[in-house]
């Protein structure tokens, strides 16, 4: 697992220096009191097209962006913990005379407005929003195969969407479009098609064809098409860090994320995909131990069919749930609306050549992510 994204704050108890051209100061027109400086967000602009975005609102500090991707080509391979993450934010902070991040020692509460919530003010470094990701190898030519099966699994309420070009699932409360998801938006896509969309055609506007960064991408891409790679992604927003107490950091464990994280990878624990050794949806029950008798597989494979051919059920009976308890074990959710590309009368056992791996082998010529020397204070 590393961090893809990590947007953060912290505010200081003492002025900041103005660090933009142009800014806002609020002044009490009674008093002509000096009340807050407010300077617009800008860009810090790394190598390689990489950017991270800074804002200084009066003694606070917030910044946001991909520090596993600043200053590199790529971020296939990312930095793994958040202490690496904020050195690069602050090896950035220091270039504008602006303090660095540090941890948290103590939180707060203060009384705010009148009619309004107390507010939590903490002396160190705040989480807003945290992406994690992980990449894993399915096989050259599984990713598809792979991903549509992967649609058909629901996570908690969320139900799997696949997009039209097949490249890419994602969990939403609606399990249409992207949106609806409140607390956290989590999500599967093919690396190598990504990188071939997006990523090579800017290296190329920038480098040339002919360019040794050109080049290197290429072999990126060619590397995730050979692995079949495929990328697990979840971003945690703020109310589920606040609600989870991941806000503060220096005040929690931070390996509650790779608990959280390893929950969303084993989303396709129950998922069999292949392109071989079919097998019908009785057999399989049988064999997986679902159902002990050829009679109890049969009738709970005939709601897997009545359901293929649209109907609907009360889930409300004893009887229904027992049977869609049964089907889920298989990866079929009989409460999802049937999609026909996605489900046939058969089931696809396991085969060694797309067994998911975690150990994908980071190449001898990979760049990979360094975070600075400068350390969290």
């Amino acid at each position: 697992m590393f961090i893809d994204w990590l947007t953060v704050s912290q505010e200081f108890d003492h002025d900041l220096p103005v660090v933009c051209d142009v800014f806002t100061i609020t002044v009490d027109a009674h008093t002509s009191e000096h009340l807050t400086t407010r300077q617009p967000r800008f860009k810090h602009q790394g190598s390689f097209s990489s950017l991270i975005m800074i804002s200084v609102q009066g003694r606070k500090v917030r910044v946001e962006g991909n520090p596993s991707r600043f200053n590199r080509l790529d971020n296939l391979f990312g930095l793994p913990s958040i202490p690496q993450c904020l050195a690069v934010y602050n090896s950035i902070l220091a270039e504008y005379g602006l303090p660095p991040f540090t941890p948290c020692t103590r939180i707060e509460y203060r009384q705010g407005e009148e009619g309004s919530r107390a507010q939590v003010w903490s002396d160190g470094c705040c989480i807003e929003r945290i992406d994690l990701t992980t990449n894993v190898g399915v096989g050259e030519g599984n990713v598809l195969a792979y991903l549509r099966g992967l649609s058909s699994q629901r996570i908690g309420h969320s139900i799997g969407y696949l997009f039209p070009n097949g490249r890419t699932v994602d969990w939403t409360a609606s399990g249409k479009r992207k949106g609806g998801a409140r607390l956290q938006y989590r999500k599967g896509y093919d690396k190598g098609f990504e990188m071939a969309q997006n990523l090579l055609p800017k290296i190329k506007r920038l480098f040339g064809d002919d360019s040794d960064e050109y080049r290197y991408v290429c072999d990126l891409r060619d590397y995730c098409t050979a692995h079949g790679v495929v990328r697990f992604e979840q971003e945690l927003k703020a109310e589920f860090l606040t609600r989870e107490g991941l806000r503060f950091y220096g005040l929690f464990d931070e390996s509650r994320f790779l608990t959280i994280h390893d929950e969303f990878l084993r989303t396709d624990q129950r998922l069999q995909v292949t392109a071989m050794d079919l097998m019908t949806i009785s057999q399989t029950l049988i064999d997986k131990g679902v159902c002990n008798n050829t009679k109890a597989a049969n009738t709970t494979a005939m709601y897997a069919f009545n359901w293929m051919h649209g109907q609907s059920f009360d889930f409300t009976k004893s009887q229904v749930q027992t049977h869609r308890a049964r089907l889920r074990k298989i990866g079929i959710d009989i409460a999802n609306q049937c999609d026909h590309s996605r489900f046939t009368p058969v089931i696809v056992a396991q085969a060694r050549e797309v067994t998911k791996t975690f150990d994908l082998p980071v190449p001898s010529w990979y760049r990979s992510a360094v975070a600075p020397l400068r350390a969290v204070a």
